[in-house]
This record gives C-alpha cells, structure tokens and sequence, in this order.
C-alpha cells in the first residue's frame, strides 16, 4: 500500500524547476521552469573564466537540455541587465529559437545591441515591461515583475503563478531604502504574496555570509567625493559598467568638482548612452571630452572613467597599467580608485593591475576600509527580510557557492521554514514541487560551455586539456617516414618547443625511434588491413596515437613532464629501404633481460655489438646502405651547442672488420 501511495504521488502533476547555472558559482544564472508541456527560462547568463581556461573568454552553460526540447520553448523572462544575467542570450539563439522575452527596458535595449553584432535579432521578439506588469508564458506560468533595488538599475524580482501555487523568484536584490534612482523596492507586493500564500522562495544568497544589512549605494557618495576633492591631478575611476547608480554618482562628483570625463571601454561606452538615451543617467554633453582630446585638459580638472575593475587583461585599465595604451599614460600625480570588489577567481589578476599602477608612482585607492564600494547584494538581515515578507512554504537557496547555501539554508531554518522544507541543489538538479512536497527528481544535463574570444568557436575539454599542456610542460613534435609495408624508412625527427628536460637531443631521437619500433613490431597488424588492392589501409591516425602514448608514457617515466606530444607520420610506398636504426646508439641505462621492452623488449634484439638498438623490420627489401644518424631539432644555449657540434668517438670494432669515418655533414 505504501509503494502504490508513493507511485502515486510521484505521477501527479508538478512544477519542475531546473537550475543550469548559478549553483555552487557565481555567475552564469540560467534557469528553467516546466509544468506539463510549457518551458519557460529565467534570465542566460555567462562568467568569467577561470586561470587555467587558456584562450577563453566567456563561460556559459551547458544548454543540451534546451536544446532537445527546443520546441516547448514558450519564452524567456529577464530580470535585470548585468552580464551574469544576459550575457549568454544572443550566444543561446543561435542554436534555438526563444518566441518572446520579456524584461525591463534597460536590459532589453542592451540586449538589443548583443542581437544585433550576433546577428541573431529575428530569432525573438524583445518586450518590454514596467513595474507590477503581469505576462502570460505558456499555458501555465503567469509572471508578475516586482520592482527590486540592486547595484543594477531597472531591476525586478518574480512572483510566478503556477497550477502548484506561487513562487517567488528574488533575481539580485537588496533592500535599499534611499535608491539612486529613487525607485524603491516594492516591498507591499512582496507582502501581498506572502499573507495570499507562496509555496516556494528562491533566493539570492551571494552574501549569505555577512551579517547584518548591506549599505545603501549613496553611502559611497562622500567617500568618492573626499578622494576627488583632495586628489592633486587627474582622478581615474573604474568600476563595473554596468553599475548604472554607481556611474551617475561618479558624473555627478565630477560636476560638482569641476573636472571633464573621459570615458575608457566599449562597454563603458555602450552603457552610458544607453542609460542616458532612457533617462536612467542624467549629464549634460559637455561634460564629456573625447579621449584624444582629453590630454588637452588641465589634470586638476580631468576625470577618466574606464573598465577594468576586475583586472580583465584586456580592459583599458590593465592596457594602462603595461604601458600599451594609445592616449593614456600613468602619471605620478594621478589618484586611481577601484570603486568596485573583485569577482571570485579575479583577484589575482586585480592586486597584479594594482601593484603595476602603484609601480608607476600613481596613488591607488581599494579596499573595503575606503568606503568607495558597496555590494548590490543582500546580507544576512536582508534575506531576513525577504523570507519574513514572503512567509515561504518552502524554500530553495540559489545564486551562491555551496557555502553561501549552506549559510542562507541556516537563516531560512531560523525564520521558521522546516529543514525538511528546504533544499540544497546543484546545476542540472531538478526540484519537484506540489501543493504539498517538495522533492528532487532525476537530474539533467549540465556542466559548462567555454567560448574563444569570437563567442563564435567551443573550446571543447579535449582543447582546453591541450592548451594546459602547452602552458605547463610545452610541447614535442615527431616527424616519422613510414612505409606501407610497416617499416621505417628514414631516422625519426625531434622537436620540443618549451620543455625543460635534462635529456639531450641523441637520447631523445633514441627514444622515439625505440617507440615507433616498438608500435611496428607489436601494433602494425592491428593498424593495417589488405583488402586486396596494391596497397594494404593504414590507420595512420592509430600509428601516431601509439607513438604519442608510448613516448608519453616514457617521458612520464624517466623525466617527470608530460609535454604535449604530436606525432606526424610521413606514409612511403612499399618496397622503401629500411632505416636500420642507429648503429651507435648507447646502451640503455636499465637492465635490460630478454623480452623487456624498451631496449630488449618483443620484437628487440641486440646488434652483435653489445649495444640495445631497435631491431630492423622484416621486409622483402634488400638491406639499405647505413643511413645518417637520426636528427633532433632542440633548443640549446650556446655552450651546449658548442659541446654537441663536438664529434662523438668511434665505437670500438670488432677485429677483421673496419668502418667508414662518417663525414661532419653525415
């Protein structure tokens, strides 16, 4: 009876919520609503990479989930314009269509402009959407946009209505009760939800960790004021783009103060005349000079506000900060404020970008100590807040690192929501919520997707695992003459590029040639097939593969690095002379029993000379006349290539036989 009474609940109607960014990272916050046969996405946002995600520049979900059910899209939701929250939408409508995406002004007409370089404008229909509005998403999801305060102008929590009852959707917020802007946060709507019934808070949990409530953004005001008062020359301002309320203090310091603003950045550039355009930003005209004429103001009277702030090596303040940029150079009288926190994972690259302005004898404002930056996310008393407004009957914890969850499922415990009622989830975890349950079902698909700096090209796990290798231990490329009969025809050639080794360039052209000798004799008949014609199929793919593994594995072995290893393999007719291998080659250093591979391994045998060397491959040929000694292509400072131009010694010959002195060019 049991059983059937959970089968039965299991098969009932519910909602399905699907986070695919956003859990256990920041960043990157994409999620799915679905009930029945309706999806409908909340916000598609992107994050920064990550130190060692070479040649990367944007980290987005893994949308394969999207894309099988592309066609129960009914339409996307936007809940405000910071990158984390749109930064992936004009990427995602290249693979799918989304049928209309509703938002607020601000963050359609910056969307706007991503369409359009993306060339992806007619594959949805932007809508805009005020305070209070309520849209219809499919035939089960009924949204109305609550206004919120955030570092974000234009900016909107979610109350969701769905067949299982209401949810709320915070999106970024804190209370600020003296906003920029003057648009409060519409906490009457938030209480109205909560006394009518909400059966489900998902909530912002960034600054889960800090106690108390976070400061309102006019509380940076004096403090940037007092820095741009008493700065002596010029005064140079980075801070996120995006942070519209932040950006309008900084106009309005620099008319009270009387300096002309240079602006720094594509995005800086592309925000501002946004905002201006919607009357979210309000300057006069002349108060802006453009950059290559701002060398013609007085210093004491100059401000340049750029991008930056997070160290990104592209960014106007980094380019500063080497020297490389066109119109502007660090002087020692100017002031620099970072009115902005760096991004997990970015610090780094900020404290490299501040140490290398303070180098330059610039005066260098940061750190929370200055007051010159406040988070756009609540702390511990705001999402107090929210939960004592929304009186949730369940409750799920998103947009955080796993801590920050942990942390904000703690304050939701003691605001009176049951543990037993609360969830902790993960990217591609699937909530299941009824009337009367909340639950996880089977997870989907998730992970990330890693563009190149076209946005155009996936750098897929296979290339990244490459570019890590040629960062950390460089790379060796192989040369190899092989012929279709499964000999090698000629001596291999070596090249390393970046790879600190002690082994010289005779040992390693020894251990590549042991290597392609060992694949011949052990590997040929599995990499070969004769279908009858002149000529047997090779599978010159799996030669090198083999090659590359074995070399590998040797390098691993007896060097401790693991360098990227490509193998090229030159095909030859059958019926090419044989490379007899190396005649003078030194014996291996480890003993060497019969049947060991590496120098007496399957298919080795010793020369009659006392020496290991690769044996030579059977073939109808007649023996070749004895080849040049194998090359290397290496690296060496000079006095190592004055001692390898010296010639070796002959080897000793055994009595009755003699030897051709080899020439110098030999």
């Amino acid at each position: 009876m049991a059983n059937n009474a959970r089968s039965a609940k299991e098969q009932e109607p519910c909602l399905r919520v699907i986070p695919l960014g956003g859990l256990h990272e920041i960043g990157k916050n994409t999620c799915v609503f679905e009930y029945g046969d309706d999806l409908m996405l909340v916000d598609a946002g992107l994050a920064f990479p990550s130190d060692g995600m070479h040649g990367v520049n944007v980290v987005l979900p893994d949308t394969s989930f999207l894309r099988e059910n592309q066609k129960r899209i009914r339409g996307m939701i936007v809940t405000h314009g910071h990158e984390d929250h749109i930064g992936g939408i004009s990427h995602h409508l290249k693979h799918f269509n989304i049928p209309v995406i509703y938002g607020p002004r601000l963050a359609l007409s910056m969307l706007t402009g991503k369409m359009d370089e993306a060339g992806v404008s007619d594959r949805t229909t932007l809508q805009t959407v005020s305070p209070r509005d309520v849209v219809k998403v499919g035939q089960h999801f009924s949204v109305e946009f609550i206004r919120n305060t955030h570092s974000m102008a234009d900016s909107y929590s979610l109350a969701i209505k769905t067949p299982v009852g209401t949810i709320i959707f915070t999106g970024d917020f804190k209370f600020d009760h003296t906003p920029v802007d003057g648009e409060h946060f519409d906490m009457a709507r938030l209480a109205h939800h909560g006394e009518e019934g909400v059966l489900c808070l998902f909530s912002d949990s960034t600054n889960a960790e800090v106690p108390g409530f976070c400061p309102p953004e006019r509380s940076v005001f004096p403090n940037l004021d007092r820095h741009m008062a008493s700065a002596e020359g010029r005064v140079i301002i980075t801070t996120f783009a995006s942070s519209i309320h932040r950006v309008s203090m900084i106009l309005e310091l620099a008319l009270k103060n009387g300096r002309k603003v240079g602006l720094l950045g594509r995005s800086m550039l592309n925000v501002i005349a946004k905002a201006r355009e919607l009357g979210y930003m309000r300057a006069p005209d002349e108060l802006f000079v453009p950059i290559k004429q701002i060398n013609d103001v007085p210093d004491r009277e100059t401000l340049l506000l750029m991008t930056g702030s997070q160290g990104e090596p592209l960014a106007a303040l980094s380019r500063i900060s080497r020297g490389e940029h066109p119109q502007v150079r660090v002087k020692t009288t100017d002031t620099i404020i970072f009115s902005a926190s760096p991004i997990p994972g970015n610090t780094i690259s900020v404290v490299n970008t501040i140490d290398k302005l303070m180098m330059l004898g610039a005066k260098v404002v940061y750190g929370k100590g200055e007051g010159i930056h406040v988070s756009g996310h609540g702390f511990q008393e705001d999402q107090k807040l929210m939960l004592a407004l929304t009186k949730p009957k369940f409750f799920v914890p998103v947009h955080g690192e796993h801590r920050m969850l942990v942390q904000h499922s703690k304050t939701g415990h003691a605001m009176g929501v049951p543990e037993n009622n609360t969830l902790i989830i993960d990217n591609g975890d699937v909530v299941e919520l009824t009337p009367d349950s909340i639950r996880k079902g089977d997870p989907v698909k998730a992970g990330i997707e890693l563009l190149d700096q076209s946005r155009n090209g996936i750098v897929d796990a296979r290339v990244l695992k490459e570019r890590q290798q040629l960062a950390e231990d460089g790379v060796v490329t192989i040369l190899s003459a092989i012929s279709t009969d499964g000999a090698m025809v000629a001596p291999p050639r070596v090249n390393l590029r970046g790879v600190v080794t002690t082994a010289d360039a005779r040992k390693m052209s020894l251990w590549t040639e042991r290597e392609i000798t060992w694949v011949l004799e052990n590997k040929w008949k599995q990499l070969c097939r004769h279908t009858g014609g002149k000529a047997p199929e090779v599978d010159w793919m799996g030669v090198q593969r083999e090659v590359e593994v074995g070399l590998g594995r040797r390098m691993r072995r007896e060097l401790q690095v693991e360098p990227l290893i490509l193998c090229l393999v030159q095909p030859a007719p059958g019926g090419t002379p044989v490379y007899k291998g190396r005649a003078d080659a030194e014996p291996d250093d480890r003993p060497a029993p019969r049947g060991r591979r590496g120098g007496g391994g399957p298919g080795r045998s010793n020369n009659g000379q006392g020496r290991n060397t690769p044996a030579p491959v059977r073939t109808n040929t007649a023996p070749a006349p004895a080849p040049a000694a194998a090359t290397a292509v290496v690296e060496k400072p000079d006095a190592q290539k004055a001692v390898a131009s010296k010639p070796e010694p002959e080897p000793e010959m055994p009595a009755g036989r003699t030897r051709r002195r080899r020439s110098a060019a030999a």
